[in-house]
């Protein structure tokens, strides 16, 4: 099973966290303590300030829709690259709140300041859509990830011409533990507006962390949560997860294993010869297979058909916290044989 990274119940600590606690009474709603803790323990891994906003979603579209939909006005739209998340794989959610979505082409899987600039550049006036928030992922729809330098040069186009900037972090655990990795928690926290930490896709049973830096932009956020229907009850069990994940560091722990697991596998199918589409240095790979023999791999292995070139398809490969270097070791002697 290399089809994806969430695919696994949970992590053994996690459950054994949520076990332990199955008898207790909480409040409901993020009221609770293990909520408040964990919002802590996020705060201080991304040095924000004990007043930023943490909040507790169920999933990574639900996330992306609740944010846009809170922060845009009407008339207002969002900035992505053409492989965003939120224009290729969520089935027009954010449309459905209202809000446009403005693409430009991506590099590597990346959204550029020059993008961002020539769509600005298009908006001009009061009878088109108003461009006030960018949009991107770290990492990306294909594996790659932002540099330090990239993410100072969109905050900068962001502060020039009033522009929010959300990081959708639904793999932010993979992009800051990969090799060549140079971005801080606390250097990409300080930069966004707006992130949220992806727990769905590292450990959790589900989950994801959204962070508001400033509390002046989310006054009435919880409020929004409930009207789309994102408020979780039982809130509590949210707040167990994410407690357990950042108290001493598991939640890298876990997505630096799928990283290494990754590199294991990216290597190997080099060594091998197979050819690799894409420079994705985390836990997503992507390769070219000739197409007579895909069929063939896929009833052996579990791996996501991602499109075609000519006479190759391509196959993407995920790792994830659970991944077993044994399974690792039987992929690439398929490969080798085949």
């Amino acid at each position: 099973m290399f089809r994806n990274d969430y695919g696994v119940f949970c992590a053994d600590e996690v459950l054994e966290a949520l076990y332990r606690v199955k008898n207790e009474e909480n409040f409901g709603y993020g009221e609770d303590i293990h909520t408040k803790n964990a919002a802590k323990l996020i705060r201080l891994t991304f040095g924000l300030k004990e007043d930023a906003g943490v909040y507790f979603l169920s999933g990574g579209t639900q996330t992306n829709m609740a944010v846009i939909s809170y922060y845009l006005r009407p008339y207002e739209a969002v900035i992505c690259c053409d492989s965003g998340h939120i224009n290729v794989h969520e089935t027009g959610a954010v449309e459905a709140s209202g809000h446009k979505i403005l693409t430009c082409p991506n590099e590597d899987g990346k959204l550029t300041v020059a993008g961002i600039k020539d769509i600005l550049a298009k908006h001009i006036d009061n009878h088109m859509v108003k461009p006030k928030m960018v949009y991107i992922s770290d990492s990306t729809e294909t594996g790659t990830i932002y540099s330090l330098k990239e993410l100072k040069a969109i905050r900068k186009v962001c502060d020039e011409n009033g522009l929010y900037l959300f990081i959708d972090g639904a793999r932010l655990g993979t992009a800051l533990t990969c090799v060549g990795n140079d971005v801080l928690p606390i250097e990409l926290g300080a930069i966004a507006d707006v992130f949220y930490v992806g727990g769905t896709k590292n450990g959790a049973l589900f989950g994801e962390a959204v962070v508001i830096n400033d509390p002046k932009l989310a006054p009435d956020f919880l409020y929004h949560i409930k009207n789309r229907g994102a408020l979780l009850a039982k809130g509590f069990v949210a707040g167990v997860m994410f407690e357990t994940l950042f108290d001493g560091g598991l939640y890298f722990r876990l997505a630096l294993h799928a990283n290494e697991m990754a590199k294991k596998i990216r290597e190997g199918l080099r060594e091998i010869g197979v050819r690799l589409y894409g420079n994705s240095p985390t836990n997503q790979i992507f390769i070219y297979v000739e197409k007579e023999k895909r069929n063939a791999v896929l009833q052996r292995f579990a791996l996501e058909p991602w499109g075609e070139e000519g006479n190759e398809a391509i196959l993407r490969i995920v790792t994830s916290y659970a991944t077993k270097e044994k399974e690792v070791d039987e992929l690439l002697a398929y490969f080798r044989n085949i």
